[in-house]
């Protein structure tokens, strides 16, 4: 049996001549980008930990220019709803960043690689 090009099971399909498993040629079809080693994995944690924390930023602003922006007296209706969507999507965006903080972490500190950028007959570690 031939190995998997991309992840290096033992595979017996082919495509275009190349030995790819069944899992990797589905998420080929897919469009999906398996990353190939340790470096990569690392590259898209970073990238997911930059991306969030610019989104946090962004909330954060947010809520803040809307926070000056009212009176000190109690706000109007339109201003309470104005603060509550922006401390929804404040909160959604430190979820985030948390979780691609704590992805990253078990990666560099544990090699646990998150389960959407296994690749095939990865152990995780």
């Amino acid at each position: 049996m031939a190995e998997c090009a991309y992840c290096k099971t033992e595979t017996q399909l082919y495509e275009g001549g190349v030995p790819v498993c069944v899992i990797c040629a589905e998420a080929k079809d897919a469009g999906q980008e398996r990353p190939a080693n340790d470096r990569e994995v690392r590259t898209i944690l970073l990238r997911e930990v930059f991306e969030t924390t610019t989104r946090l930023n962004a909330a954060s602003e947010e809520f803040n220019v809307i926070m000056r922006s009212l009176p000190s007296a109690t706000p109007h209706p339109d201003g309470s709803l104005r603060i509550r969507q922006a401390s929804r999507e404040l909160s959604a965006a430190r979820k985030e960043m948390l979780r691609a903080h704590s992805r990253l972490d078990e990666f560099l500190n544990d090699g646990v690689i998150p389960d959407d950028l296994k690749r095939a007959g990865g152990d995780g570690a």
